[in-house]
Formats: structure tokens, sequence, C-alpha cells
């Protein structure tokens, strides 16, 4: 074997066709190519295969590669990639097979406990680190350069090379005592060395010389499908997003339990086009807005992240004032898109061909006159921040700042509205809405004023308040318009210590399973087309005891993303064990008995009745 640098090698090879270059560069590297494919097979025959396509990828691209590459790194990579792709056209079919093979040839050729813990986990490990402390990790102990050698081959100095090693392996076995497998650097350093490299059977290394050679002219058919999918791959994807990694860390991180089905998936999910970041669109609500025909809208800011081929998301719906509401799940099929907002609400999405854009063409609870269009953002817009006491504690120099309280509407369909409101030293104002019977709390406004006359607007553009303020500044008159009709509309300034001082009244704790006070959760099952969908409805009801007996309550729409601030029912009625809630607001009621710590009822809503059972949570 020559001392010949690799750059040297690749160069004479892809200058020259060198056969003697390129048979030098074989038989320095098959066994930490065999290796790392045989330790992600378990399978001697796929591994010959899974070394013979990466070979011809390397004759195929020898031209490509620069002088700065670290071959080592190159090929570990590359083999990585080739096995995903194969374990991705074989999964269904051979899956649990290839792991008890793989687990006991592991055992077989590895009696060290340690080993037999490390090899399942060392490619994906090495696989995990930046790329100069992978060479230095592959170079000095899967290839056992000395220092020296690694610090030259790397272009540093020999203390330089020493630190990168060193810190690598600190990292490395921190991934591994994350996995489970807990020793200290030297031990993994000796494990290694000793045991990352497998025997290359007999003859393979001049079979492979000769078929690489050829660019796979002469290569068998499984092992020129490979290289052909394996370049195609590394064509598509970032180096450090393997296939490998979306299989055998999903795995190996916590991945118990995973079907085939979802482990492919999450192999095609690594190629896709990466959606991770913030995407950012305006759409349109199924509130009226204030002239007759228009829609309330808002801004709305998805955020993927990505791990291990899964997304999830969070959602910011700028002007309904609601900030990382979790997506129940994100299912990425590229180019389609489904999103189950909450487990009710699905939405259809395609992303364009260079992910900068995601089309949003179906909706649930959504008026839409066109569809809406995601677009990637470093700077998505944000939801105000929400106000603080003191940031709308009254002030004798200002004529709106402090909390204010009213209704919409008079007589029994009045509509109870609160009203927080500051003002800054510019003179600018920062407010918030709430109503209590309709489930909103901190809906974003907007406030102007020119004395006497104030204006306070829904930022979705769900309404607008127009009064007139009084000499005293305590109460403002005028009328509420939406839809194109107008109702009248008044809002008094009040103390808002006073006014929730009941709060701290509120007795949730309970002695008894027959105490009706505490939190509750349940679910009811709605059904829509004739019996063909049926949807559950998630609930939470808060009941308090009150100092004189009485009992206060409160209804959470659990799925409910835009409007999730507990409502407070119009009536509450209870004889024990009947319990009879109704929410004139929302059309809905609750009739239930309280027995055996449950309360066993009815949900009514729309003219139908869904049998609604609710536990008691801590």
């Amino acid at each position: 074997m020559s001392d010949s640098p690799d750059a040297e090698l690749l160069e004479q090879f892809a200058r020259n066709k060198s056969e003697a270059a390129f048979a030098e560069l074989v038989e320095r590297y098959i066994g930490l190519v065999y290796s790392t494919a045989f330790r992600k097979t378990g399978n001697p025959q796929q591994s010959e295969d899974i070394t013979q396509a990466v070979f011809i990828i390397l004759a195929r691209k020898a031209h490509s590669l620069g002088p700065k590459t670290v071959l080592p790194g190159w090929l570990h990579h590359t083999a990585r990639l080739t096995a995903a792709n194969l374990q991705r056209a074989e999964l269904r079919r051979i899956r649990r097979e290839q792991e008890a093979f793989m687990q006991s040839a592991v055992n077989e050729s590895a009696p060290d406990p340690l080993w037999r813990g490390l090899s399942p986990l060392l490619d994906d490990a090495v696989a995990s680190l930046g790329a100069g402390d992978r060479d230095a990790i592959l170079l000095r102990f899967f290839q056992n350069r000395s220092i020296a050698e690694v610090g030259a081959t790397l272009g540093a100095s020999e203390d330089a090379a020493r630190m990168r090693v060193n810190r690598a392996l600190e990292k490395l076995r921190k991934f591994f005592n994350k996995h489970g497998v807990v020793s200290t650097t030297s031990v993994i350093a000796g494990a290694i060395s000793n045991h990352s490299m497998q025997v290359v059977p007999i003859g393979l290394t001049k079979t492979i010389s000769y078929v690489a050679l050829a660019k796979g002219a002469a290569a068998t058919s499984s092992s020129l499908t490979l290289a052909t999918g394996a370049m195609k791959i590394m064509a598509w994807t970032k180096a450090k997003t393997t296939v490998v990694a979306a299989v055998a860390v999903a795995v190996t991180a916590g991945g118990v339990g995973l079907t085939a089905p979802t482990i492919v998936h999450r192999i095609r999910v690594a190629h896709y086009p990466d959606l991770q970041g913030a995407w950012e669109t305006t759409v349109h609500l199924d509130d009226a807005g204030v002239e007759s025909g228009a829609a309330a809208s808002t801004r709305v800011v998805l955020k993927f992240k990505e791990s291990y081929g899964a997304y999830t998301a969070t959602a910011d719906w700028i002007d309904v004032g609601r900030k990382n509401v979790p997506i129940y799940q994100v299912v990425y099929d590229y180019p389609s898109l489904t999103i189950k907002a909450t487990p009710r609400d699905t939405w259809n999405l395609r992303v364009n061909e260079n992910a900068t854009e995601i089309l949003w063409d179906h909706y649930t609870h959504f008026v839409q006159p066109d569809p809406a269009t995601f677009k990637r953002t470093a700077k998505p817009d944000s939801v105000p921040d929400r106000l603080a006491e003191d940031d709308f504690a009254p002030r004798p120099d200002s004529d709106l700042q402090g909390y204010w309280e009213g209704e919409v509407g008079k007589g029994t369909d009045a509509v109870p509205v609160d009203l927080k409101i500051a003002e800054d030293a510019d003179g600018t104002f920062r407010a918030e809405g709430d109503s209590p019977t309709q489930g909103t709390a901190g809906t974003p406004v907007t406030v102007s004023y020119h004395r006497p006359n104030v204006t306070v607007a829904v930022a979705t553009g769900g309404g607008r308040f127009d009064g007139t303020i009084n000499d005293k500044h305590t109460e403002i008159v005028g009328t509420w318009s939406q839809n194109g009709l107008s109702l009248p509309a008044t809002i008094r300034q009040a103390d808002y210590q006073t006014e929730h001082a009941l709060d701290a009244d509120k007795n949730y704790s309970f002695r008894s399973s027959q105490d009706l006070q505490g939190h509750w959760k349940g679910t009811w099952i709605a059904v829509f087309n004739g019996g063909k969908t049926k949807v559950p409805i998630r609930e939470a009801l808060d009941i308090a005891k009150l100092p004189d007996g009485s009992y206060s309550a409160a209804l959470v729409d659990l799925d409910n993303y835009l409007n999730g601030a507990p409502v407070a029912p119009s009536s509450i009625e209870y004889s024990p064990p009947d319990l009879k809630l109704k929410w004139n607001e929302i059309g809905g009621a609750y009739q239930a008995k309280l027995k055996g710590g449950k309360l066993v009822g009815t949900w009514s809503e729309s003219g139908g009745g869904f049998p609604l059972v609710m536990e008691r949570t801590h």
C-alpha cells in the first residue's frame, strides 16, 4: 500500500482513470464501508451490495470531490445513505427479521457487553457530530491514524487535532449516555478502535475494484439500483439530513412501537423540502365584519419544527390574540400537507416546488373567498403582549386608561363586554377586550380618541364601537356596528380589583365524591352527515363553591383554538344530585346527575342531545 494522500489518488483516477489509484483507495477504505453497512443491516450479502454501490458512486463522483474532502467522512456518509436506501425498499418485508438477525450477528461478533450497546448507535452518533469532529473520529478510531496524521489530514496542528478528538469523544459519550449506554470517553474510544471494523469477505476488494472502475457496468442489479438511488438522495438532501437519521435514530431515541409505515413515512419526510421555520398569511374568519357581507380576518403564523422525520407545529393567531396554540397533528407528504389544528378541524395545504409558499385551499370553520398563501418569513408578526394590571391602572392624566365594563344590546339579549385600555406616553393606546359569555378573552383592539369621541375597533375587523365619553370620563355611550347593523352599547369605568374580588373566594376543593365543586373534563361526540361523520368534542367544566353556598361555573372548549377562554353560564341550578347549566350566547346546555363521583348527563346543542360524562380532574 502506497503512502500517497487520498486527494492525490482521487486526482490520478479522475484525471487519468488510474486503476491502480482507485484500487488503492478501495483497499484503504473497504473495511470502513463494509463495517458501516454491516452495522446498519446485519446482513453480509446486503453489506456487500452496499459496499459495491458506495464505490460505484465514488468512481462516478471522483471528479467532483475537492482536494479538501476528507474521504473517510465522505464514504461513511455515503454508506449510511446507501444502507438507508436499501432499508427503504425492503423495510416492510424484512424489518423484524433484520433486527433480530442484526442483534444476533452483533452479539456473536461482539462479546464485549459495552460494544453490544454501542454498535447499533455508533454510526448515528458519529453522524450527529459536526463535519470536522466526525472526520477526526473516523480517522483516529476507524482508520487508526495517529493524532499527527489526523491533524495533517484536517490541516490542523497536532494539539488542535488532539483537542478536536477529545471534544468529539465527549459528544459521543453524551449521545450514548442519552440513549442508555453509560461509559467514559477512554473506554468508548477503546471499544470503537477494537470493534468498529468487520472482517471483509475474501475477494470482495478485487471484485469491487473491477465493478467500480466500470462505473457499474458489471455490477449486480441490486448494487446498481442502490447506487442510483443513493446518488439521487445525495443530490436531494443536505449532508446532515440523512435517511438513517430518520429511521435508526427515530427508533433508538424513544421511537419504540413505531410501525413500519410510520418509519417509511419518516424516511420520505427526510427528503422533502424543509418546512422548519415561520410561515405567515391572512385568512378570513367566520365572524362578520363591520359592513354588511364583510368578514373578519386575522394574520396567522405557522411555526414548524422537525425531529427525526416528524413535524410538529404551533400557530400564532395575531389579531385574535392567541399565541403558540399547539397544532394537534401535522402530516407532511410532499407536496401535500395536512394539518389537524384540533381533532375536529382539518386543513388541507400544498407546498410549492421551492418550499417558499404553502397554499391553503380548503377550510373548516372559515369563510375564505380565495385560497390563502402562507409565505416563509424570517420576521413574522407577533401577538401583542397581554396587558398587566399595572398597565391599565387608572391615571389622572388619562381620560381612557382603566378597566371598563358594559354591554352590547339591551335587555335579556345584552352581551356583557370588558375592556382594558392603556395609554402610552406618546398618546397612543394599547387595549384588549373580553366577552365572558362568548368565550373570548384578551382580544386585541385598537382605540382612537378625539375628545369626546371614542372609537374601539376589534383588530380582526369583527366589529366597531363608536361612542361619546361623558365629562367625568366614567361612561362611554354609543353604538356597536357589525354586519351592517347597529346596536346600542355602553361601557362604564370600573374597579378591576373589586370586580374580581370574588375570584379569590371561589373554592374548587372537595371533600367527598358527592361535592359538586371541582375541575371536570369530558368528551361528547358530535354527529354530522347523517351519522357518517363523528367528531369528539372535549370540554372542561370548572365549578366553584362561593361563600354564600351558591356556585359559579365556567366552560372551556378544549379544541377551540380561537375562542378558548372560559364561558360563564347564563344560569346554573343545582338541586342534588341534579345539575342544570345553560349558555344562551353559545346555544348550549348541560343537564346531569352527580353520582358515583361523576357527572352523567346530556349536552344539548343545535336541537340535538349528546351523552356527556364528566370526570373530576386535579
